[in-house]
């Protein structure tokens, strides 16, 4: 039964890749995302490192990167005051 879900997982994956190459607006969709994680990614970098907010140390993981890319500005917001009256 185990490989019967894996070739399908598998070949799922491969046509689901078939569809991302061949669709111009896929790749565009794709370049968004990246760019999004990537300045999420920087902004957390930036803040914890910078001294803008002493005291304040928000990791860097999938997680709090997710959460910024999702919400944005509001999500910074969300994860610095869950940080400074949960933790």
């Amino acid at each position: 039964m185990k490989w019967l879900w894996l070739s399908v997982f598998i070949g799922s994956s491969i046509l689901l890749f078939g569809v991302i190459v061949r669709h111009k607006l896929s790749w565009g969709w794709a370049k968004g995302v990246a760019l999004h994680l990537v300045l999420a990614a920087g902004l957390l970098y930036v803040l914890n490192y910078s001294g803008m907010m002493p005291g304040l140390y928000i990791p860097i993981n999938p997680i709090t990167v997710g959460t910024i890319v999702a919400l944005g500005l509001p999500g910074v917001a969300l994860l610095a005051g869950l940080q400074w009256f949960v933790v």
